[in-house]
């Protein structure tokens, strides 16, 4: 008995056989399957190319959506975990720490700007340090070049939030 699965290697060997016809059609059946396949195959041929553009209109998208916090506290932290399976999904899209680095701090800006900062409801003051604590393990996997650069945006919106926010312990994630 075969198994139903193969590895990876045995699909790009058969895939390298295939005229391209028979590619393009395999394609558009596996898009057809699933919304996240047709996204990812979206990405890949209209906005793979300038990775620049696609994120400043991935932060866009993001801002509407904080633009559109419900005021209470319960809500406001459903409406922001969709807001990081989305970028959570691009990130995935994308496979750039990168870029997952500067989404994530966008994330934090806007979480700033837009989030109720008298809340006590605990789940939304941990969406915040969760994605701080990201963030400072991403950079800390960058090339030293990067780390720098990215150590302070990341440095400008934890000062920021501290600033704001009477809970957060700056100490606890400074790079």
């Amino acid at each position: 008995m075969t198994p139903l699965t193969h590895g990876l290697q045995d699909i790009k060997k058969e895939i390298q056989h295939l005229p391209s016809e028979q590619v393009a059609e395999l394609l558009l059946r596996l898009a057809r399957h699933k919304k996240e396949n047709k996204e990812l195959l979206a990405y890949l041929l209209f906005e793979a190319y300038d990775e620049a553009a696609f994120i400043e209109k991935v932060k866009g998208e993001a801002g509407f959506m904080f633009s559109q916090l419900p005021a209470q506290s319960y809500n406001a932290a459903k409406a922001m975990r969709k807001i990081l399976r989305l970028l959570s999904k691009y990130n995935k899209f994308m496979a750039s720490k990168g870029a997952e680095i500067e989404l994530l701090l966008n994330f934090c800006t806007n979480y700033l700007q837009y989030a109720d900062r008298r809340t006590s409801y605990k789940p939304l003051r941990l969406i915040l340090t969760r994605q701080l604590e990201k963030i400072r393990t991403l950079i800390g996997k960058l090339h030293e070049d990067m780390q720098f650069d990215y150590s302070n945006d990341y440095n400008a919106v934890l000062e920021e939030a501290a600033n704001k926010l009477p809970w957060i312990s700056k100490g606890s994630y400074l790079l």
